[in-house]
């Protein structure tokens, strides 16, 4: 073994020790979850607590399907994050391809304004979305879930910096040269380029619409209509909170998450560090 080896090598045991031990602080609380959704909260109580798996999920899974339309909910809730992610997607893509590869007046105007909009809490907007709904007359309904997300500007920002790394112009004034517009071009020629980048938004999208609780909250005035983070706020009643029941749902809320991830990891860890060598 040569010396550079034999120094290396310290370096290389140090560096597996502190991803083991990031790997395992990431994955605790998911474990945690499923040891409080499987056992009582008596059990969650004990000195010393309870770290192992129970018999009880079936039985906290019955309790939250007796409290609430978990199942109506989440098709709710499924309907929203599905339509708004088609529609970031595509909005987002189409605002990127033109900041990114067209000189049109007040660009660079625009795009600031919109890294602006990027730093500002989404608080601030909530006023606003709720008058411009009650003209529209969409309060209590799904539909008042799905305009304030589709200007996204982190998509924007994200797949403009893509756009313009990974779409050589070459392409684009052959595109022209072959009689394509605007929308060709986007069709294809860019959309096929950025897939990575589409799909690590795609999962980014879903989660956040999955995960929305406060304007839902604001927004859906009819019970009929609330969607599944809404309802899991149900469960949480004060001081007689069962908090094994509220961990079943919150487990159960989780696996289209889990589900959806899985299916899409390829492009989202590509779309990840693809993004993180072009920035």
């Amino acid at each position: 073994m040569t010396r550079t080896a034999r120094s290396l090598r310290p370096k290389g045991l140090t560096a597996h020790l502190v991803l083991i031990v990031a790997v395992l602080v990431s994955v605790f609380p998911f474990y945690w979850t499923i040891v409080m959704a499987t056992n009582t909260t008596r059990d969650i109580y004990r000195t010393p607590p309870k770290v192992s798996f129970g018999p009880h999920l079936l039985d906290n899974v019955r309790t939250v399907l007796d409290s609430i339309d978990f199942f109506g909910s989440m098709l709710n809730t499924l309907a929203v994050a599905s339509v708004s992610t088609v529609l970031v997607l595509l909005v987002d893509s189409i605002a990127a391809f033109a900041f990114a590869k067209f000189d049109f007046p007040g660009r660079r105007w625009l795009f600031g304004v919109l890294l602006v909009f990027m730093m500002l809490p989404l608080q601030l907007a909530i006023i606003p979305q709720y008058l411009i709904m009650m003209h529209l007359g969409w309060l209590g309904t799904l539909k008042a879930l799905i305009p304030p997300a589709l200007a996204n500007a982190f998509g924007i920002f994200w797949l403009r910096q893509y756009v313009s790394g990974g779409v050589p112009d070459e392409l684009l004034d052959a595109a022209r040269m072959d009689g394509c517009g605007f929308l060709r071009q986007y069709w294809h020629v860019v959309l096929p380029m950025i897939r990575p980048a589409l799909a690590f938004l795609g999962i980014y999208a879903f989660v956040n619409a999955w995960n929305d609780y406060v304007w839902p909250l604001i927004a859906l005035v009819n019970p009929e209509h609330i969607t599944l983070q809404v309802a899991l706020a149900q469960l949480n009643v004060g001081r007689s909170t069962d908090y094994s029941v509220v961990m079943a749902a919150v487990l159960i809320a989780s696996a289209p998450l889990v589900l959806v991830f899985a299916l899409f990891a390829r492009g989202f860890i590509a779309g990840a560090t693809e993004g993180a060598v072009r920035g």
